[in-house]
């Protein structure tokens, strides 16, 4: 995105005190009422009109939750991302920092980032008094203007507004009830800037109350001294809908303040949740050997992810995060990565089988329902990967008829497949299965002399025959015949029954 214009004009000595701030042609009144709402209502307009990315790196939201997040930020609202875990809100509250001024003027020194021309706090309106034009001025940067908060039940009042220091009273020999005595919280320091609280509903009453307060009246307590504050602050909060409600944790006349409530969703296709896990996934590795997941396995990689969200087993209301996928695909690549250090190779191609290495990365991402729980998330896993496969499967293969390969197995044939093989060898095994080859095309794989990836295609549709239930497959066998041929009947004899009267 195009930086936004500073403050000064360009080519102009950024001014150091208040009266080279007051020189610059123009400069109060350019800025004369221009709230950080405003500031960011300038600036996004101006990147709309260039056609700008807003939200960089945030997929699947273009005509959901972007729309709504830009009308909330156009009409000045204090807005709550509402979203199960994993679903971008941290990164799109972060993401309004481009919409903010490269740097801003600030009182040098000053705790809550007063302005120079109209300060707020006491201290600052007592030293411009007594220093005048001479008064330092500081240039604050855009990313030190955001301050957020995770919200806990042990955060308190003075984290978030602040506290009297007794010690800075004691110093300067003033009275506890002296303004210049509070050492201020974490909302008052982002004063001009961007306040953003996570996981919202969990703050205290108490809390949440003191912060419809400054939200509708601009007025702080602080130990019971009432002090007038008006600061200039966006306020944006994220949390999980369960809680957001009148029978949750949150009070009813601070939902009433937030100016727009957004849902916020998880991929709704294959692509999009493709496109959220490369870009998040660490799979560009430093150690000389080369992994290359085929765009096969990384469909199946999501459509775990999505077939867990769906599975009454697992807790939809703690929801199932982006980074399973994330964290399974980067297992994956270093399952492949360690089969190619056993075997002293530099390129790999990832396998189905390195997947069920990355059943760790799954069963931690998920919250069981009871039901599951009797299973067993192993199990659930399991379960779920053998679905995934089966889905991504049926989309390449929908019309393909396998009957040659299937009566291969009937007819007696097993294939286990050693994990430390070479592809080499993999390749000459599953060469031996009738009619398996000739569909390794509709995987991606071009040319079949490519061994690596010949192998790996020939292997994930083995494991979707499994899936589907037209072959089977253990550790101990490896794929064997579902059902084998009856053999021929023979011609029965009859038996005279015993009378035991």
């Amino acid at each position: 995105m195009t930086p936004s214009t500073s403050a000064y004009p360009a080519g102009h000595p950024k001014p150091r005190t208040l009266g080279e701030l007051k020189r610059i042609p123009d400069f109060d009144a350019r800025t004369a009422g221009l709230s950080v709402k405003n500031e960011i209502r300038r600036n996004l307009l101006r990147a709309i009109e260039r056609n700008d990315p807003l939200f960089p790196g945030v997929h699947g939201y273009e005509d959901t939750v972007i729309p709504q997040i830009v009308n909330a930020l156009l009409s000045r609202h204090n807005f709550i991302l509402l979203g199960l875990r994993g679903q971008a809100k941290s990164r799109i509250l972060r993401g309004l920092l481009q919409f903010l001024d490269p740097e801003i003027p600030v009182v040098a020194g000053c705790e809550i980032n007063d302005h120079p021309l109209r300060p707020i706090c006491r201290g600052c309106r007592e030293r411009i008094a007594a220093e005048g034009d001479n008064t330092s001025i500081a240039w604050l940067p855009r990313d030190q203007r955001y301050v957020e908060k995770l919200a806990t039940p042990d955060v308190t009042m003075a984290d978030i507004i602040g506290d009297v220091d007794p010690i800075r009273a004691a110093r300067g020999g003033r009275d506890l009830s002296d303004e210049l005595t509070i050492h201020y919280g974490l909302l008052p320091r982002a004063n001009r800037g961007i306040f953003a609280i996570n996981e919202l509903p969990d703050l205290a009453g108490k809390i949440q109350v003191g912060l419809f307060n400054i939200m509708q009246e601009g007025d702080i307590q602080i130990k019971g001294y009432p002090l007038r504050l008006p600061l200039d602050v966006l306020l944006v909060f994220s949390a999980n809908p369960e809680d957001y409600t009148a029978r949750g944790k949150i009070i009813t006349p601070l939902k009433d303040r937030i100016g727009a409530e957004i849902r916020t969703h998880y991929p709704t296709t294959i692509e999009e949740g493709i496109a959220i896990t490369s870009q998040e996934a660490w799979t560009a590795r430093d150690s000389g050997i080369q992994v290359e997941v085929p765009e096969y396995l990384r469909e199946v990689v999501e459509e775990i992810a999505f077939q867990a969200r769906e599975d009454k087993r697992v807790d939809r209301r703690s929801g199932v995060s982006q980074r399973l996928p994330i964290s399974t695909l980067e297992s994956l690549v270093s399952s492949a990565e360690q089969h190619a250090a056993r075997a002293g190779e530099t390129q790999v191609v990832a396998r189905v089988a390195d997947l069920y290495a990355a059943l760790p990365s799954i069963t931690g991402k998920m919250e069981l329902e009871y039901e599951g729980e009797l299973k067993g998330a192993e199990v659930i896993a399991r379960e779920l990967i053998r679905t995934a496969i089966g889905r991504t499967f049926s989309k390449h293969f929908a019309e393909v008829n396998f009957q040659p390969t299937i009566q291969w197995f009937e007819g007696g044939g097993e294939l286990k497949i050693p994990d430390l093989s070479s592809a080499s060898q993999r390749c000459q095994q599953l060469s031996k299965v009738q009619g398996l080859m000739d569909h390794v095309g509709r995987l991606g794989v071009s040319n079949r002399k490519d061994e690596a990836h010949a192998s790996a295609a020939a292997e994930m549709i083995l494991e979707g025959l499994w899936a589907h239930r037209r072959i089977g497959r253990s550790e101990e066998r490896g794929f064997y015949a579902e059902k084998q041929r009856s053999p021929e009947p023979r011609e029965s004899v009859s038996r005279p029954r015993r009378n035991y009267n």
